[in-house]
């Protein structure tokens, strides 16, 4: 159960400016360069830069950007907007950039809407149908369907757009002349073994399930999908312990469940 890290589609050079949120210690890195840039705008007398530092762009409109953009304008509405004599939280910017023509794509479109609903009563400036070009100290750019490319000024990014899997991955897969897919996700049998090694379990966001017929399975890269499969792997152990036949892994869907926030649910 290796997990999966954030990628930055060739341009890794971009993480120094774009930090991602995959690990407690990087949260809370974020969570001080959010606090700072506030400061930083307090303390800033030309309003230009000051308008830098109140720009918060957030790559990638999955649960991960979504919830992070509406925790920043939440913080800047509510939390903060008594903290500052100069500026004026409430006056940021809070921009969540999405390649995609809608917010969280790994959910139905009924969701995405509520959700962008929900993200713009916030104070969320959601750019759909805009892909992330450059990555600089003082702006992000980003780039229309069209090829139109837009410098927006920002001193503060945060990176929550794909994900590839841990290099465990393509370790098994050399070993096993296993198949990769574009994540960088192992394939496993329907109950999670690696094919022709049914001693190995794979399971999270590392892997790729078949079912009985060969065809992947999509699950939501959601944390319920891997805590189930733990569970499923742990069952399956006992079963094999005790002689007993185990049914292949099937993920409960137990609702599609993202927030925008500490207490507004979006479903």
């Amino acid at each position: 159960a290796g997990g999966s890290r954030y990628s930055y589609f060739g341009h890794d050079e971009w993480q120094e400016r774009a930090h991602e949120v995959k690990s407690l210690e990087s949260a809370l890195a974020v969570r001080g360069r959010i606090l700072s840039a506030f400061e930083a705008a307090e303390l800033e007398t030309d309003e230009e830069r000051r308008r830098e530092w109140l720009t918060f762009v957030v790559v990638g409109a999955g649960p991960t950007g979504v919830e992070m953009a509406g925790q920043i304008a939440e913080l800047a509405r509510d939390t903060l907007r008594r903290d500052f004599r100069a500026i004026d939280p409430r006056g940021g910017r809070v921009l969540l950039v999405e390649a995609d023509d809608r917010v969280l794509t790994a959910f139905p479109p009924s969701l995405s809407r509520k959700a962008a609903r929900s993200l713009e009563h916030l104070g969320v400036t959601p750019l759909l149908s805009r892909t992330v070009v450059g990555i600089d100290e003082a702006a992000v750019t980003v780039e229309a369907p069209d090829g139109r490319s837009e410098a927006i000024p920002a001193r503060t990014v945060i990176w929550a757009a794909g994900v590839t899997a841990s290099g465990l991955a393509r370790q098994l897969a050399e070993q096993v002349d296993g198949d990769l897919d574009r994540a960088g996700r192992i394939a496993v049998e329907p109950d999670l073994t690696l094919d022709g090694h049914p001693e190995v379990l794979a399971l999270g966001d590392m892997v790729r399930v078949r079912d009985e017929g060969g065809e992947p399975v999509v699950f939501p890269g959601v944390a319920p999908v891997a805590m189930q499969q733990g569970r499923y792997a742990a069952k399956l152990v006992r079963d094999r312990l005790r002689g007993r036949s185990t049914r292949p892994f099937r993920y409960r869907d137990k609702g599609n469940h993202a927030t925008i926030g500490r207490a507004r649910a979006v479903a």
